[in-house]
């Protein structure tokens, strides 16, 4: 019902007036639900190579990354993806800016240019305090009497310089790098450790004995991701004997089967003889009896 007020105008009652304006806006509301955001954000990053991962896959909308960094502008990848990771490693070039993610989540429609769309942000990330060092690459090792050497070489980068060369991590963290050799005598759980900050190790050794080891780098600037990727354990071979290679249980086997193989070769032995003289007592019977 309406109520004449002052300047001829009407108006509805309070309650009546809720009622009206639920209707006409709470169905709009309701169409225009809020999308889920991504959760479960995590940085992946060996050698600068850096990769987002997020959690849960879309449906019905996409996922849109954005990288803001401390200093520097914002830029976005992986625009409109269905995926749950994001190559971000071109946009992280500044290795020494702190960079947070921002996972937006985007109707099919579209981005509204009016509204922004419901994002999750990520953990802060700084690649030159946090990238994992890779494995190193052993090219040459020998041992020569009491000397052991090894040779290696820097992981490589993504990033390239203007000739288009790749940038290795010691372009990167300079001085800021070394390497730790982990070496041991073969078969023995006694472990000696070496550093450098060149590319080569010369380490004494006992010249009698074979020796196994490993390298990988070390940025000693860091509290965390301070060692990185071990290589692969390589043994030396001089002076390395059957034993050595093939250890005590092969060598058992070898013998168990030898002696069985002997003791075969006699049992058969011992039949076949019996079986022919059996048979040439056959034969001489009926000479016996004429």
């Amino acid at each position: 019902m309406l109520r004449a007020v002052t300047g001829g105008q009407a108006l509805l009652p309070p309650p009546l007036l809720l009622l009206l304006s639920a209707l006409l806006w709470g169905p709009a509301a309701a169409g225009n639900p809020e999308l889920p955001t991504a959760v479960n954000i995590t940085w992946s990053s060996i050698n600068f190579k850096t990769i987002l991962q997020w959690q849960p896959k879309p449906s019905g909308y996409f996922y849109t990354v954005e990288i803001h960094g401390h200093t520097s502008d914002t830029k976005r990848k992986c625009i409109l993806t269905t995926e749950t990771e994001c190559d971000v490693t071109d946009l992280l070039r500044n290795v020494n800016e702190t960079y947070t993610a921002h996972i937006l989540s985007v109707p099919s429609s579209g981005m509204d240019n009016f509204e922004e769309p419901p994002f999750a942000v990520s953990e802060k990330f700084t690649p030159y305090k946090q990238t994992i060092l890779g494995k190193p690459e052993i090219l040459n090792y020998t041992q020569k009497g009491s000397e052991l050497n090894v040779v290696f070489e820097d992981p490589l980068t993504p990033y390239t310089f203007p000739n288009g060369s790749f940038e290795s991590i010691r372009d990167i963290f300079q001085h800021d790098l070394q390497y730790k050799l982990s070496y041991w005598k073969d078969q023995s759980s006694g472990k000696k450790e070496r550093t450098t900050t060149s590319h080569t190790f010369e380490v004494s050794v006992d010249g009698t004995k074979n020796y196994c080891f490993y390298i990988q780098g070390v940025i000693p600037s860091r509290r965390e991701n301070r060692y990185g990727q071990e290589s692969t354990v390589l043994c030396t071979s001089v002076g390395r004997t059957i034993l050595d290679e093939y250890g005590a249980e092969v060598f058992i086997i070898i013998a168990v089967i030898a002696i069985a193989v002997i003791t075969l070769a006699i049992v058969l032995s011992v039949v076949l003889c019996k079986r022919k003289k059996a048979k040439a007592a056959r034969e001489k019977e009926p000479l016996n009896g004429i």
